[in-house]
């Protein structure tokens, strides 16, 4: 048994029980080949819970502070996110979108599924924030078709990602596989990068019933 199977059978029927989820759509998964899924991003459990209810095994971008702690404790957290899928990057240089770019080719290039959250960050008041590009350069990049999704309810029982959970009902909703082969070769183009983003972002926004804001989360975070 995988460490990730070992992590699911254990860990997945105390989050059922913790958060009675309702998963919707995760037939839209392709069973094989690479797949980039791309939702929206509430607070820090949207990464344990989505991945764990899905039907393939899912990699994602994390920050390498969670793996880089020390004693029993660092090394039990750094066994737990690499063996839940997380890659951990350093995401806090100047080469960090790079890094998480090109580490999403790798996963992608495996014939994997790579999550991405293409707001960049959380967002700071549970409305949907305009996406970053990585995801448009990713797809059109590797050809890999993007599965829009939504977690529905983390950030009421986890407000502000700080905290332990408090029990609730959570939704994890998968839309029908987009794909942007119309768009080859055209990967350097900002007007085609824009419109492929936020042609995946208005699907979120459909899947989640968020309010869309035409700004940068980070930006209303510094605000």
């Amino acid at each position: 048994m995988s460490r990730f199977a070992f992590i699911k059978a254990v860990l997945g029927p105390v989050l059922r029980l913790m958060f009675r989820p309702r998963v919707e759509g995760v037939e839209n998964i392709p069973a094989t080949g690479p797949v980039i899924l791309a939702g929206n991003h509430l607070t820090f459990i949207d990464s344990m819970i989505m991945p764990l209810f899905c039907n393939r095994q899912v990699f994602f971008i994390g920050k390498d502070e969670y793996v880089t702690g020390k004693g029993i404790k660092g090394r039990l957290m750094a066994w737990f996110f690499t063996g839940c899928g997380m890659i951990p990057v350093d995401r806090d240089g100047g080469r960090g979108g790079a890094a998480a770019l090109m580490t999403g080719r790798r996963v992608l290039d495996e014939g994997k599924v790579f999550s991405i959250y293409p707001e960049g960050t959380r967002s700071p008041d549970g409305r949907l924030y305009r996406g970053r590009t990585g995801i448009a350069r990713l797809t059109l990049m590797t050809g890999a078709p993007v599965v829009p999704f939504a977690i529905i309810g983390t950030d009421k029982l986890q407000p502000g990602g700080a905290g332990l959970p408090r029990p609730g009902r959570v939704t994890v909703r998968f839309g029908e596989p987009m794909e942007f082969s119309r768009y080859e070769g055209m990967g350097r183009d900002r007007y085609v990068l824009r419109a492929v983003t936020d042609s995946v972002m208005s699907e979120v926004m459909t899947l989640s019933g968020q309010e869309y804001v035409d700004m940068y989360a980070t930006k209303a975070k510094a605000a």
